[in-house]
């Protein structure tokens, strides 16, 4: 399957702003927007998180398959696609895992 046809089975991220990324320690590393551009791998982290908790090594390898064809590109080309590159190094580098929070969007109506 390809990227677009994985999104379109992945849980909505509707009242999501962003995820926060953080270290072991709870420590943020990094900010995902849920904005063009990122939505993609806003939904995918998000996925992640909803099945394993956080994103270790297990799930790091399930986020390279979700990523399909964009995999290969992040792979023949690192630092074309940072968040694609975060998952290469849990999954294959043997770097820390990652916690997530979820950033809800505030004006999204109830």
């Amino acid at each position: 399957m390809k990227f677009a046809d994985i999104l379109a089975t992945l849980p909505a991220i509707d009242g999501i702003a962003a995820l926060m990324l953080l270290d072991a320690a709870g420590e943020p590393l990094q900010r995902l927007d849920n904005k063009p551009g990122t939505a993609g791998s806003v939904r995918i982290y998000h996925a992640l998180v909803k099945r394993f908790g956080h994103i270790d090594k297990a799930a790091a390898r399930e986020g390279l398959a979700l990523y399909a064809e964009h995999t290969d590109d992040a792979r023949a080309h690192p630092g074309k696609h940072p968040n694609i590159d975060r998952l290469l190094a849990i999954a294959e580098q043997d770097a820390p895992g990652l916690r997530v929070r979820i950033v809800l969007d505030d004006s999204a109506e109830a």
